[in-house]
């Protein structure tokens, strides 16, 4: 049975950690379900990954739709959230509807969209209108140059008040969710006790509702530099990639990873 966002909303009342992993193809999704991920993101981290550019800032509407229907059709329990592109939801709210229901019409279940306060009057749009979206704050790549490369965000006292406000006015605008990108620890448990809807951490510590990670990061596939926040779990693993992404799950689970060596 396909997992839901209310089901996602009441594990995070639960106390239940939140797996999630990136997912691009039909036959990694069928693994990643098979390893009991609860929820896969088509991210535009395709664009490094699968296409080869230093930013997710090449990838397209249609790149995006693309992979949301080759994961859709080779899922049958995670919930799937596609990621809005960079340009398709910056310039209005009717705009980025119009995109964001073709990456739904896809497959994806949830769009998701990076930025803070410039974001709430589109969030509202769009949920007003029946599709969820999950918001993204700290590190956004789709801002790379904007923050001056891939930093840590939140580390001065001002910068973490305005994070806090920001994902407290995401979900009041309807966000169903929201990811945490390389920010302090602190910070992100935080920000993940002030709301009720789940926080996903990605070198945002252990205290978020659940963690995500790139796919081929985790499984040492993606040969460039790789994060604080990454871990090999192949390494681990007893060989196969399954055995590797169900490792990751349980360590989600148990809130062992991630561990001090990869938080800020």
């Amino acid at each position: 049975m396909r997992i839901t966002l209310s089901g996602l909303q009441k594990m995070k009342r639960d106390g239940e950690k939140i797996a999630m992993l990136t997912c691009y193809d039909a036959s990694f999704a069928n693994v990643l379900d098979a390893a009991g991920v609860d929820t896969v993101l088509i991210g535009d981290s395709l664009g490094n990954v699968i296409q080869g550019h230093d930013t997710t800032l090449p990838v397209t509407l249609r790149d995006m739709i693309y992979h949301t229907q080759c994961v859709a059709r080779g899922s049958r329990r995670a919930f799937i959230v596609g990621d809005m592109p960079f340009g398709t939801f910056q310039v209005s709210p009717q705009h980025t509807f119009s995109n964001a229901a073709e990456i739904m019409a896809a497959g994806a279940q949830m769009v998701k969209i990076e930025g803070g306060q410039p974001m709430l009057e589109t969030m509202r749009f769009l949920t007003a209108r029946g599709i969820p979206v999950c918001g993204h704050l700290g590190l956004t790549p789709q801002s790379v140059h904007q923050l001056g490369g891939f930093r840590v965000q939140g580390k001065l006292e001002a910068d973490a008040l305005r994070l806090i406000e920001d994902a407290r006015s995401l979900e009041q605008a309807g966000a169903g969710m929201i990811v945490l990108e390389a920010i302090p620890a602190v910070l992100a448990a935080q920000i993940t006790a002030a709301l009720s809807v789940p926080t996903i951490g990605i070198g945002a510590g252990v205290d978020c509702s659940g963690q995500v990670l790139v796919l081929h990061d985790m499984l040492d596939i993606y040969p460039g530099k790789k994060a604080k926040f990454v871990k090999n779990f192949m390494k681990a693993a007893t060989g196969s990639i399954q055995d590797a992404v169900a490792l990751y799950v349980q360590e989600v689970r148990a809130a062992t990873f991630p561990a001090k060596e990869h938080i800020f």
